[in-house]
């Protein structure tokens, strides 16, 4: 690789120079020749390789004894091959010629050093890299792409300490080094090379998203300093004699965000000190180039790992539902007792569990909305651990709205939209749909950190129309055969028309809300002659109509991959007297998806037949998918405080198997 050094020769005295093993270095033998000269030949010694070309036409010619011309466009480069055993004891021996001189000779002495940086810059997560053999300054996305990772360190591998490991800038524990990426600097110099300083550093602008560790031994232990980090961009090291391996540890501080894109370069850089009178001059530099990883989230179409739920006075019928449900999915049930929550029920609006992800590890963090209510402590007090890391964005204080809580944060199972693939699907969040003096969004500082993670672009939807604002409340993903998923949305289009198809069938007495006690019974033709009602959900049904187009087209979806659930809504003043729609009763699109095995609300619709006719509508369309329908009671404890299951439950998934880096955004 090229330095952009130039060694200028001298005729009648020496020249000493100091070359890196597999970097090219330019010799300046066309702007050094005495007047005169109209020719030139070159000598070197067998670990020096020198490369002539002429420009134009380019032609190169091994390194032999023939003359060659001196003429302007004229290259020389020298390559060293090995390194030295003694300073200077490799040489270049250049004679100048001309019709009326003597020949001329200049005399080069060069001084071979191996100094390589290397990392996991192929990323296959071998705990050791080898040397560096290509260009790892740039960072490349794609299956073929190159670029060391890095991962924020935001787990808590010490439980005695309450906060993220990447907090301090101290190593306890030697599970900390494994979230960390290791860089190996080697060297090979001579006994007698002592007049030149090693200084590993990073950019200014970079040093408060990074720290770089080293080792330093003691009687058997090892301790780790920081030599590099916040108010510390460089660091000058010991250049030993010999052949030497120093192991670095880098920490990632900070996620890409508006104002950092994810990327740092570590570099390492020889000075030459020889003269105290003068500032040191720079000889050679080499660079790895890292990206943070992003934090990744995960769709209702990944297998769940655990679930978490609030216990409250309320909910013990919903929680042993919820039991039997996990139980089924073979999926771990996370209970947060009533002391904990505070008596807030709504585990879905204060987090969202992702990922990060690094070829050597993969680690779930969880994403801490900054709603705080009665939750507020349970992601850093029951989350935040070992190998469970913890992230957080938006104003912690003030200046919160319903749509910052995460059950407006969804997003879609892997999609190609066009010849554009998204293998790790697309974030989805609810904004208005125009602002206004009452309108609500997504805070900026939330929109974006994800928009800067890169790998699953966001998407914005009207969800402002809703008495909550969130997109839980009118769409969810499922898995399915063939395309891999389904999209359900909440229809009032559907509702009708079941109702309908009951009314025509003799069923029009048939009660919704039969056996809910302080709950008004509705009978169905009651339902379908309310002409306001009607209104209402022609209005929402509208609100999803606008939703569904824009999900076909930025999800790259038809008709046949959309399931329409029959839902009736009807519209209240929210705090700003304006209309807000609301689920008639409740929600089956708000449900909790774990692998095939479905938590859909009870609507406790008309019973027809024995059997409540909006399940059955709902089990003929999603059992042909090979789903598993559970319908749970969460009316008392849910439905009547504008949520549903969904709203007071979260799941932990297993992360993709697709690698991050192997896409291109």
């Amino acid at each position: 690789m090229a330095q952009g050094r130039v060694i200028h020769v001298a005729p009648e005295q020496p020249t000493y120079a100091v070359c890196v093993v597999g970097t090219e270095t330019q010799l300046d033998v066309y702007g050094s020749a005495p007047e005169g000269c109209t020719s030139f030949s070159i000598r070197a010694s067998p670990e020096v390789v020198v490369d002539v070309a002429h420009s134009p036409p380019a032609k190169r010619s091994p390194t032999g004894s023939s003359k060659w011309p001196l003429a302007a466009g004229l290259e020389v480069s020298l390559r060293v091959t090995a390194a030295s055993g003694s300073t200077g004891d490799q040489k270049v021996q250049i004679s100048y010629y001309g019709p009326k001189i003597n020949p001329v000779q200049a005399l080069l002495y060069v001084t071979g050093v191996e100094i390589s940086l290397s990392a996991d810059i192929t990323r296959t997560g071998k705990a050791k890299p080898t040397k560096a053999r290509k260009n790892q300054r740039t960072w490349t996305w794609g299956p073929r792409g190159q670029g060391a990772i890095l991962l924020v360190n935001c787990d808590r591998d010490n439980p005695k300490t309450p906060a993220m490991d990447c907090v301090d800038d101290k190593v306890l524990h030697r599970e900390d080094i494994q979230d960390m990426c290791l860089v190996t600097l080697s060297t090979k110099t001579p006994r007698d090379f002592t007049k030149h300083q090693l200084v590993l550093h990073v950019a200014k602008s970079q040093m408060d998203k990074v720290r770089v560790f080293q080792a330093s031994w003691g009687k058997q232990l090892s301790k780790y300093r920081m030599i590099l980090g916040p108010q510390q961009p460089s660091h000058p090291l010991e250049l030993l004699s010999g052949e030497h391996s120093t192991d670095f540890y880098v920490e990632g501080l900070a996620f890409p965000d508006a104002n950092f894109p994810g990327l740092i370069s570590l570099t390492i850089s020889l000075l030459d000190t020889s003269n105290p009178e003068l500032p040191n001059a720079l000889v050679f530099q080499d660079s790895i180039a890292f990206r943070v990883a992003p934090w990744i989230m995960t769709p209702n179409t990944q297998p769940p790992k655990e679930v978490y739920v609030c216990r409250t006075f309320e909910n013990e019928d919903f929680v042993k539902s919820l039991t039997a449900l996990a139980k089924k999915a073979r999926c771990k049930l996370t209970v947060c007792p009533m002391e904990e929550s505070m008596e807030d029920q709504w585990m879905q609006d204060e987090i969202e569990i992702g990922y990060i992800q690094a070829p050597h590890k993969v680690m779930p963090v969880v994403f801490d909305s900054p709603r705080n209510r009665g939750l507020k402590e349970f992601p850093v007090k029951w989350l935040l651990g070992p190998d469970f890391g913890y992230v957080t964005r938006g104003p912690q204080t003030g200046g919160v709205t319903d749509l910052d809580s995460f059950g407006n944060l969804e997003v879609s199972p892997p999609v190609t939209v066009g010849k554009k693939r998204y293998p790790l699907g697309r974030i989805l969040i609810g904004d208005s749909s125009y602002p206004s003096a009452k309108s609500q969004e997504m805070h900026q500082a939330l929109q974006d950190f994800l928009t800067a993670q890169q790998v699953q672009a966001p998407v914005k939807l009207y969800s402002d129309w809703l008495f909550v604002g969130h997109v839980d409340e009118f769409l969810s993903f499922v898995p399915a055969h063939k395309k891999g998923f389904r999209l359900l949305l909440a229809s009032p289009r559907s509702c009708y028309k079941l109702f309908q198809e009951q009314l025509k069938e003799g069923h029009g007495e048939a009660l919704l809300f039969e056996g809910v006690k302080k709950k008004k019974q509705q009978k169905i033709k009651d339902i379908l002659a309310n002409k306001k009602l009607r209104e209402h959900n022609s209005y929402v049904e509208s609100c999803i109509d606008w939703n569904r187009e824009v999900l076909k087209r930025e999800l790259g979806l038809r008709e046949q991959d959309i399931v329409d659930i029959p839902q009736l809504f009807k519209l209240h003043m929210d705090f700003t007297g304006t209309p807000k729609a609301e689920a008639l009763f409740p929600n089956m699109v708000n449900m909790l998806v774990l692998g095939k095995y479905l938590g859909i609300p009870k609507p406790f619709g008309p019973i027809i037949n024995g059997r409540c006719c909006l399940e059955e509508k709902v089990r003929s369309l999603l059992e042909p998918l090979g789903l598993h329908c559970t319908f749970i009671d969460d009316f008392a404890s849910y439905h009547l405080q504008h949520g549903e299951v969904h709203c007071g439950t979260n799941v932990r998934r297993q992360p993709f198997s697709f690698k991050w880096w192997h896409m291109v955004p």
